[in-house]
């Protein structure tokens, strides 16, 4: 698979991602989502020095739904996970997944000119990703 060797984080991410304010409540949040697909809600930096933040549907799901919490209560700043770990946008596909692998992440946010630029999966990494190319090396035997 050398062609994997070509293909960056940035060819496969999903460019349609939520970045929100982390004082805003998981009702605000979840009302106001426009990409849902992404599983996230990226938290923005409150200033140059912070870092950004993400909160995973699963997190609202276990420490909102599950915890009996009320969605209008619970601000996202109090379930979010940060610093997020995210990758560059020029990582290799491989790569990534590895990292992803290593660190039980499930998507990660892609950094580009420090700068969230989309958000990859393992779904991205594989049916984006990997199936363009098994796609492409089947017709080309033909």
């Amino acid at each position: 698979m050398s062609e994997l060797a070509d293909v960056r984080v940035r060819d496969v991410m999903r460019k349609e991602f939520d970045l929100v304010d982390g004082m805003l409540t998981v009702k605000e949040a979840l009302l106001g989502m426009r990409y849902p697909d992404t599983r996230c809600l990226l938290v923005d930096k409150r200033h140059s020095d912070d870092e950004y933040g993400i909160v995973l549907i699963a997190d609202i799901a276990k420490q909102v739904l599950a915890a009996d919490r009320s969605a209008e209560r619970v601000n996202l700043y109090e379930i979010m996970s940060k610093p997020v770990f995210s990758v560059p946008a020029e990582m290799n596909l491989k790569y990534c997944a590895r990292l992803m692998q290593r660190f039980g992440l499930t998507l990660a946010p892609v950094i580009e000119a420090g700068k969230v630029s989309g958000v990859v999966s393992y779904h991205d990494l594989v049916m984006t990703g990997l199936m363009t190319l098994l796609k492409g090396s089947t017709s080309n035997r033909s």
